[in-house]
């Protein structure tokens, strides 16, 4: 065992029997220096500002909750399209982050990089500094345009801060696109 664990563990025995409140959430790291999250963060919601077929101006967004006791800040955050009748694409440089849910935005938070990996349909956001644990932070994404109508999803996956981090999968987030005649004359679609 290492010496900062025990160290860690005694601190946090002697706070706990003498009444002081101290969070224990130790990161996990590996002998080759991989790090991870003690417990995983959360996917907690996936919407569209615009859910019609062809919409420009739409923004989707991912709210991802990171209790206390993830161990880790958070460092990059993955969303591949995983399903879909047409590859989405997206401004990449009107990305954004922030603090909250969609509907309750609060404090803007840094991003220093977004990728994308047009063969993977990946796009990677990496948050310096680093966005710490307890938070809700919702990430905004702005395609060029919704695509055509259907049901759309997105594999969300957390990475620590590090140099060798650890992703864990978050689960799918579901977009559904309408078509506006569909919405209009649903009855139609029994004919087609």
């Amino acid at each position: 065992m290492r010496i900062h664990t025990i160290l860690g563990t005694t601190i946090a025995l002697t706070a706990t029997f003498t009444g002081v409140a101290v969070p224990f959430a130790e990161a996990i790291q590996l002998a080759n220096g991989t790090v991870a999250f003690v417990r995983s963060p959360h996917l907690i919601a996936a919407s569209t500002t615009f859910n019609e077929a062809y919409a420009w101006g739409a923004t989707y967004y991912f709210t991802v909750e990171l209790p206390e006791n993830i161990g880790e800040p958070l460092g990059m955050v993955k969303i591949q399209q995983r399903e879909g009748f047409e590859t989405i694409r997206f401004n990449l440089e009107e990305s954004f982050v922030f603090e909250g849910k969609h509907r309750h935005k609060g404090d803007k938070l840094a991003i220093v990089e977004v990728t994308e990996d047009k063969e993977t349909k990946t796009i990677s956001l990496t948050f310096d500094p680093p966005i710490s644990p307890g938070k809700i932070v919702t990430i905004g994404l702005r395609p060029v345009r919704n695509p055509i109508d259907g049901i759309y999803l997105f594999g969300v996956a957390a990475f620590p801060a590090g140099e060798k981090p650890y992703g864990l999968y978050l689960g799918v987030g579901r977009l559904h696109f309408y078509d506006d005649f569909d919405r209009h004359f649903p009855f139609i679609d029994l004919w087609r």
